[in-house]
């Protein structure tokens, strides 16, 4: 027997808050928190949950009604599809803030850490294309192009 689909809601008019692990971003929807890929803090989005959790709900966007005044312009070609460069859309200082606040809150809430004062995270001078890991895909001795999320 078939499963049935679940009929997940379309979130409409969801500020995205902050930014949160593996290149997503966060609101809040009827005090549950919303994971969405793709958008940063200021955007508004109507938004497809995919998934439902206990204490979470992850989805996507299906449009953009406002976009931040944060959101910059990816340089790479292959942003969005192949998964590496997954804040491009943030300037990158932005980038480097956020990177901070991650590290600093994952040792205190997750870890349970009291922390002095942490320095911010250092940039690097070259911001483009420093990147230096690849992974690839083999299926029946060819190469496949992995796509995020595919």
């Amino acid at each position: 027997m078939a499963r049935k689909k679940a009929n997940y809601p379309l979130i409409e008019g969801l500020e995205i808050t902050t930014l949160a692990a593996e290149g997503k971003a966060m609101g809040r929807w009827q005090d549950v928190v919303v994971f969405v890929p793709m958008t940063v803090p200021g955007d508004v989005v109507n938004v497809q949950i995919r998934s439902k959790r206990r204490r979470y709900m992850e989805g996507y966007v299906v449009e953009y009604v406002k976009r931040s005044p944060l959101r910059a312009e990816p340089f790479c070609e292959h942003f969005g599809v192949c998964g590496g460069c997954k804040w491009q859309n943030l300037p990158y200082a932005e980038q480097l803030a956020f990177k901070t606040a991650q590290v600093r809150d994952q040792l205190t809430r997750i870890g349970k850490i009291e922390l002095p004062e942490i320095a911010p995270c250092l940039g690097s001078a070259c911001t483009q294309f420093y990147r230096n890991k690849l992974e690839f895909t083999f299926a029946d001795r060819r190469l496949a192009h992995a796509r995020r999320g595919g």
